[in-house]
């Protein structure tokens, strides 16, 4: 069945305004226009689509169920028609990224990609390492691990190994790795990254961890910095807490425990904003 656009638009206004005379105004045409449009409609369905009241309209049952469909399609047009702009389509590209490398890395960078790509609309969600890529629709997962995720394609970024930070009053009690032993130790959710260091610096038989445990780099931070403890971070990624004297690094003693990474489905194919995107990355860590 075919069916005037013009009308289908009248019913969809009329029905989410309850009136005709909103409806027109919004339209900017007549209200008689919009009723004979709307009647017109429901002499070609065969059904009434509104019951007409003394001030106003009620949908009937055959307009509840038509006016869903009508909005949802004509949001998905007025959706891709913003998406034109200067002759030329914008496309939309969803990054999620690790806090740390979104705050740390990444976003200090944003604007030379905006300047060389006008037309992506890049929108960065964030989080804890946890991603799920086709439930929650994005194109990228930038996170942190050994580049191992079942079903996606992972391309190397950033090497980020760890080394302790704390507040310079802390830092004048320690003279030797051994003396963090009578620190309270700031932990991520990765239970081995303070033995693991403590094995680098040679302290024999690493002491009892006692710390608060943090799901993200960024609230173990601020937390150090509030001379909460001793973090265990990606130092590379805390650059303007330490060259601001917030943060120090107590010692030089770094170890790895993984990489940061570009992630994504091994099934979807990429779009130009995708290239644009992998390429300007991959760019700037060479670069860096």
């Amino acid at each position: 069945m075919q069916l005037p656009l013009n009308a289908l638009r009248a019913f969809e206004v009329s029905a989410r305004h309850l009136s005709f005379t909103r409806a027109a105004i919004e339209l900017r045409v007549t209200q008689t226009a919009v009723s004979q449009q709307v009647k017109n409609l429901e002499d070609r369905l065969g059904v009434a689509l509104f019951r007409r009241l003394p001030r106003g309209l009620a949908l009937t049952a055959e307009g509840q169920a038509l006016l869903p469909v009508l909005a949802d399609g004509f949001g998905r047009i007025a959706g891709v028609l913003q998406q034109f702009q200067g002759g030329r389509f914008r496309e939309t590209l969803n990054v999620a990224a690790v806090g740390t490398f979104a705050v740390g890395w990444l976003m200090p960078r944003l604007d030379s990609f905006r300047r060389d790509h006008p037309f992506i609309d890049l929108r960065l969600f964030t989080n804890n390492n946890r991603v799920d890529i086709a439930g929650e629709g994005l194109d990228f997962a930038i996170r942190f691990g050994d580049g191992a995720w079942h079903g996606t394609q992972a391309e190397p970024l950033l090497e980020a190994p760890l080394s302790p930070v704390c507040t310079p009053a802390v830092a004048t009690r320690l003279r030797t790795p051994a003396d963090l032993e009578h620190e309270t130790l700031l932990r991520s959710y990765r239970a081995d990254e303070w033995t693991r260091w403590f094995a680098a610096a040679g302290v024999p038989g690493p002491p009892l961890l006692r710390g608060p445990v943090f799901d993200s780099s960024l609230t173990m931070a601020e937390a150090a910095g509030l001379g909460a403890g001793v973090a265990l971070l990606p130092v590379t990624l805390f650059t303007r807490e330490l060259s601001g004297g917030r943060l120090v690094r107590p010692f030089e003693i770094e170890v790895s425990t993984g990489r940061y990474w570009l992630t994504w489905l091994k099934s979807k194919r990429q779009t130009p904003a995708m290239r644009s995107f992998r390429a300007w990355l991959v760019g700037e860590v060479v670069g860096r």
